[in-house]
C-alpha cells in the first residue's frame, strides 16, 4: 500500500489529506476536516479508473458545505425533534439548524472540525475530541475513526467512542456515491437494493412518528434492485416531503455488534458495483435532493439535485426521544463500537 500525504490551508487551520493506493492502483483520498471520505477511484467493468465519491475541488471547500459531502457528522448524526431530549431526567438543548430540528450534532457538529490524524500500513486514523457542553451536548467524548483501504478495493470504517458522562452518540459517514463517475450526471438510473423490509415514517418536519412501517407496497421498497429513480416522483408523503428520499430503513436481522450485509448500488452503465455492510440497525437514504448550489466539484464542475446518493448507516433519528428505538445512550465504561464497509466490485 502506497501512502501519500499532502496539506492544505483553510479557515480552520491545515488540513491534512491521505491518498491509500493498492496494489492495482485503486485509490481512496482521506481529509482530516470532518475525518472525510475526499475520493474513491476504482475500475469500471473495463478496469478503467474513475472517482465514485462526490467532493470539492478545494479542500477548504468542505466547511459548513450544506451536503455534509463526505464527512462524519456528529455527536448525533441525523435529526433530534425540537433540538431536545432528556437523559437521566435532565434537560438538554442543542441549536436548531434544520427547520426546528438539531441535525448531524449541530452547525458545526464534528464534520467542521480539523481531527487529529496519523497513517500507518494501509490505515488513518483520525482522532477528536468533544467537549462537555459542546454544541450543548453533555460528556467529554473522545472518538477515533480508523478508515482502510484493502487491495480489493474495500473500504473499512471503524468508528469507536467513549465518554465520561452519560450522553447520547449517532456516527456515521456522509459520502455520496456515483457509481459511474462523480461527474457524469443523474444517480436515478442506478440500482439499489436494501437489507429492509421496513422504514421509518417521519412528519413534514422529516422526525420519525416512532411507527416502523413495512415497503410492501409503497415506493419505498427496495428489498429487490429497483432504479433509484424509478418511483421518486410518485405521489407518496415521504417522497414529496424529502423532495426525494431521505429516509431511515430498518435494517433486517439486526444484531447489535454483528457485521452484516445490508445494501448493494450497482450500475449497468460503468458496470460498477457498491456492497455497503455494517453492525448499525438503520440506514438513512438520501438522493441528494438538495445537491444543487454546493461548492465547485473535485473535477471543476457543479453538482445537480440527484447527482449522488448517500447510503449513511447509523442509529435511528430521533432515538433519545423514542425508547422504542435502539438506545443511542453512551455510559461511562462503554463503548460506542461500529462498523461500515464499502466493498466496491465489479458486474
Amino acid at each position: 500500500m502506497k501512502i501519500q500525504t499532502r496539506t492544505a490551508p483553510s479557515s480552520l487551520g491545515e488540513i491534512t489529506l491521505y491518498t491509500l493506493t493498492n496494489a492495482s492502483g485503486a485509490s481512496v483520498t482521506l481529509s482530516s476536516l470532518g475525518a472525510g471520505i475526499v475520493a474513491v477511484n476504482v475500475p469500471d467493468r473495463d478496469g478503467r479508473l474513475a472517482d465514485v465519491a462526490l467532493g470539492y475541488k478545494d479542500p477548504a471547500s468542505y466547511i459548513a458545505d450544506g451536503p455534509c459531502a463526505g464527512k462524519i457528522p456528529g455527536r448525533f448524526a441525523n435529526r433530534i425533534a425540537l433540538g431536545h431530549f432528556t437523559l437521566d431526567g435532565k434537560e438538554y438543548s442543542l441549536a436548531i439548524n434544520n427547520g426546528p430540528n438539531a441535525l448531524h450534532g449541530g452547525p458545526t457538529g464534528f464534520m467542521n472540525r480539523i481531527w487529529d490524524s496519523s497513517a500507518e500500513g494501509c490505515s488513518v486514523t483520525f482522532t477528536y475530541t468533544s467537549a462537555d457542553g459542546e454544541e450543548g451536548y453533555p460528556g467529554k467524548l473522545s472518538v477515533t475513526a480508523r478508515y482502510t483501504w484493502s487491495d480489493d478495493n474495500e473500504l473499512s470504517l471503524h468508528i469507536t467512542a467513549e465518554s465520561d458522562a452519560a450522553t447520547v452518540v449517532n456516527l456515521t459517514n456522509h459520502a455520496y456515491f456515483n457509481l459511474d463517475g462523480e461527474n457524469s450526471g443523474t444517480v436515478l438510473d442506478q440500482e439499489l437494493k436494501l437489507k429492509a423490509s421496513s422504514y421509518l415514517p417521519t412528519d413534514d418536519t422529516q422526525i420519525p412518528t416512532g411507527e416502523i412501517a413495512p415497503v410492501a407496497g409503497t415506493p419505498m421498497d427496495f428489498t429487490e434492485f429497483k432504479a433509484i429513480g424509478r418511483d421518486i416522483n410518485a405521489d407518496f408523503h415521504p417522497l414529496k416531503v424529502g423532495k426525494g428520499y431521505d429516509h431511515c430503513w430498518v435494517i433486517d436481522g439486526y444484531r447489535k455488534g454483528v457485521l452484516q450485509e445490508v445494501a448493494e448500488l450497482r450500475s449497468s452503465k460503468s458496470g460498477r458495483a457498491l456492497v455497503i455492510s455494517t453492525t448499525q440497525p438503520g440506514m438513512q437514504v438520501y438522493t441528494g435532493n438538495w445537491l444543487a448550489g454546493c461548492p465547485e466539484s473535485i473535477s471543476g464542475g457543479a453538482y445537480s439535485d440527484y447527482d449522488g446518493v448517500a447510503i449513511e448507516c447509523q442509529g435511528f433519528p430521533d432515538a433519545p426521544n423514542k425508547p422504542s428505538f435502539p438506545s443511542s445512550v453512551l455510559r461511562p465504561g462503554e463503548k460506542y463500537d461500529e462498523i461500515i464497509k464499502f466493498k466496491f466490485n465489479t458486474l
